[in-house]
């Protein structure tokens, strides 16, 4: 290939996979109840078949699951059905999926299916649509390739193997989630005084009362229940996450507590909390230099009512970085009129000037004339 190539992947997205196939087993529910969802799909993933399950009430860790191994049409004999308890299956099974594979040459042409698929990895392509990745596009440049995609509403581009990284960490931490116990209780009463937890500055503290949290909320968002909440209830747990994933991020957990943040995005929804989410979650992409993907967050902060004076200079900075210099300028011009001063809006100017030069002298004439009209 001499020059980028773009694929687009409508074709082979996979997106609901899980519960197109839960819709021809009746046991389906029940599975994800026992096994959990996620590693219900994961061994699905693996090609692991689950045959029997011997249930422990007590200790639900300690249920024991026979399972094969292997084609779902081959032919099973006693001999090839394996035991373990529940615990150790989960572990067999992420083992499985976070082990490193090799990345497939990338396809010489569009309509190569198979190849786009073997060089994103199958795998990754079943596991993405687990953590809300809806893949959109292939890019293929130089050597280097790149999914364009959107998670949770929010458009992002990885490079392959970030991604392919990426996902393997989501699989490690739902296994950290079970065997922390992820079925704590969610003490909505913790959220004051992880607020001034926050306040003093004790990130740490706001993690020791809110850290159980996204585990047992991201199951419950997808249970009727959790569907029915009260608005006010979604933006008080909206707001508690709100300060969990910024306290993450101060830690330099950056891509955990940005998953948290997204995790309140979806609580939040257009309520009254939505604005702090998004302003959170783009503030961390500014300071992780990933000033195109905090463009959409900072806009959609904006556009639910967010303080102008705190998101303006960082869309100016986002803006300004990516080269649009006209649309980074109007933002700097609505940052001064929310009232916003300071060197970082003095930087962006700075950098606007030297990418407009003359043109930008000419616009502020303009400007200030249609201004004393």
């Amino acid at each position: 290939m001499h020059g980028p190539s773009e694929m687009p992947l409508e074709s082979i997205r996979t997106d609901g996979w899980f519960e197109r196939i839960g819709e021809s087993i009746g046991s389906f529910q029940a599975l994800c109840d026992i096994i959990g969802a996620r590693f219900f799909a994961f061994a699905m993933i693996t090609g692991a078949r689950i045959t029997a399950l011997t249930v422990d009430r007590r200790n639900p860790d300690n249920t024991l699951v026979d399972f094969v191994v292997g084609a779902p049409d081959a032919e099973v004999t006693d001999s090839d059905t394996q035991r373990l308890t529940l615990a150790d299956f989960r572990r067999r099974l992420v083992a499985a999926l976070v082990t490193e594979e090799p990345i497939a040459p990338p396809p010489t042409r569009p309509t190569d299916t198979e190849a786009v698929q073997l060089h994103i990895g199958v795998r990754y392509l079943l596991l993405a649509p687990l953590y809300g990745y809806s893949l959109t596009k292939l890019t293929v440049s130089g050597g280097d390739s790149f999914i364009d995609l959107s998670h949770d509403g929010i458009d992002e581009r990885y490079d392959l193997g970030e991604l392919r990284a990426r996902i393997r960490t989501h699989v490690r931490e739902e296994l950290d989630r079970v065997q922390r116990g992820g079925r704590s209780a969610i003490d909505l009463g913790r959220i004051t005084e992880a607020e001034a937890a926050e306040k003093r500055g004790e990130p740490l503290r706001v993690i020791e009362l809110l850290g159980a949290w996204p585990a047992p909320l991201a199951i419950f968002l997808r249970t009727p229940e959790g569907q029915l909440l009260a608005p006010d209830t979604r933006a008080l747990i909206a707001r508690g996450l709100g300060y969990l994933g910024s306290a993450c991020i101060t830690l330099a957990e950056v891509q955990k507590g940005e998953e948290i943040l997204r995790l309140g995005v979806q609580y939040a929804g257009d309520g009254p909390a939505a604005s702090e989410i998004y302003a959170r979650l783009g503030e961390s992409m500014v300071r992780s230099d990933r000033h195109g993907e905090a463009i959409g967050p900072l806009r959609r902060a904006m556009n639910l009512g967010a303080d102008g004076a705190r998101i303006w200079p960082l869309l100016a900075r986002a803006l300004a970085e990516r080269g649009r210099l006209v649309a980074a300028y109007g933002a700097v011009l609505e940052a001064r009129a929310a009232g916003a001063e300071g060197p970082a809006l003095d930087a962006s100017v700075d950098r606007i000037q030297r990418g407009l030069g003359p043109g930008l002298d000419a616009w502020r004439t303009l400007v200030e004339s249609a201004s004393r009209r």
